[in-house]
């Protein structure tokens, strides 16, 4: 989740200063291997031994506590990679990935990796702008995180999601993405319950309407005016 959408697909497109050759160095060096919705690429607290290049599909990427509540810390889209912080192997993920609907990613072992980073300056420099974006990504969530309220972060990402998804209907806005409950919760750190209060509120207000799951955005200025009330 981010303030801004500007700039939130930036990572996906680190591999693009690769000339054609060096791209198809970089994937024979790999595994590419299809992964089916609902199952996990990679799991919090297992040995760490590289990285997952999106090719096809979408992960979400969160964050189990001690408690067991989860925190979504994004979700990926082909192109980008996953699997840090760690490049280079050891420790373990810090985090899990699971697939939100059929997958084909490319793994990149460590030791795969620090050849290529060795060979190939042009792959170490796009590796470090993939490693960028992603420090920009999570520097935006965790300033949302510590500066925003959660209905602010509610009204902020049913704002992304008309930018990113959005389909203009007269007056309204359909969000052309089915989200649920508790993927919405775990995007903004509270719980199933009070989002689904939340947004019935938002419909008594007809700041939304929710028909067959799809959101309908009736009332931009609205949501916009709880992000900057002062």
């Amino acid at each position: 989740m981010s303030e801004s959408i500007e700039g939130l697909n930036v990572g996906a497109h680190f591999l693009d200063r690769l000339s054609a050759d060096q791209l198809a160095q970089v994937q024979a060096a790999g595994r590419t291997f299809p992964v089916r919705q609902g199952a996990m690429v990679f799991n919090q607290g297992e040995q760490h031994d590289g990285i997952f290049v999106i090719r096809r599909g979408q992960v979400r990427v969160y964050y189990t506590a001690p408690s067991g509540r989860e925190i979504t810390l994004a979700y990926w889209t082909p192109g980008h990679f996953i699997g840090g912080p760690e490049i280079s192997g050891g420790g373990v993920h810090m985090w899990s990935g699971v697939a939100i609907e059929d997958c084909e990613i490319t793994a990149l072992p460590s030791a795969s990796l620090q050849k290529l980073l060795v060979q190939m300056p042009a792959f170490a420099l796009a590796l470090i702008d993939g490693l960028i974006a992603k420090g920009k990504c999570y520097s935006s969530m965790a300033q949302i995180l510590g500066t925003r309220s959660v209905i602010e972060r509610l009204a902020q990402y049913l704002l992304n999601l008309s930018e990113l998804y959005g389909i203009a209907d007269g007056d309204t806005v359909i969000i052309n993405r089915k989200v649920t409950h508790d993927q919405i919760a775990a995007m903004v750190g509270s719980t199933r319950q009070w989002v689904t209060m939340m947004l019935k509120r938002f419909q008594m207000k007809h700041i939304i309407g929710i028909e067959d799951s799809i959101i309908r955005i009736k009332r931009v200025d609205r949501l916009e005016a709880i992000l900057f009330k002062d």
